[in-house]
């Protein structure tokens, strides 16, 4: 079960962190927060990093083979990785709708993630 709820807490993490790092991106396509200036913008994408970490540290606390979860570090961090590549292609795709999925996108995406 912490398994389970680790990688719930990683995804949420994760779609936070999307939005944190690439959602400004988007900003001008929104009428409202256009004219933002680069201070502003970094003060929301704290704001949304801010959950990002209410969500990343319980997920590794809980999951951290030390404290009674299942997963080493390693694995942890390959579990992030992959989660992270999920919720950013499926964010891109279907909300920024900005991209197109290409192979060498996931070729890149497999060495990412590959346990040598």
């Amino acid at each position: 079960m912490k398994g389970l709820y680790t990688i719930l807490l990683l995804i949420l993490s994760n779609v936070f962190m999307t939005f944190a790092w690439y959602g400004h991106l988007q900003f001008k396509k929104i009428t409202f927060l256009q004219g933002l200036g680069i201070v502003s913008v970094i003060l929301i994408s704290w704001g949304l990093a801010l959950f990002e970490y209410i969500f990343q540290v319980p997920a590794n606390k809980i999951g951290y083979k030390e404290n009674g979860g299942p997963f080493s570090l390693f694995e942890l961090k390959t579990i992030q990785e992959v989660i992270s590549l999920v919720v950013f292609t499926l964010v891109t795709l279907y909300v920024f709708k900005t991209e197109k999925l290409a192979w060498n996108h996931i070729i890149g995406f497999v060495f990412i993630v590959k346990k040598w």
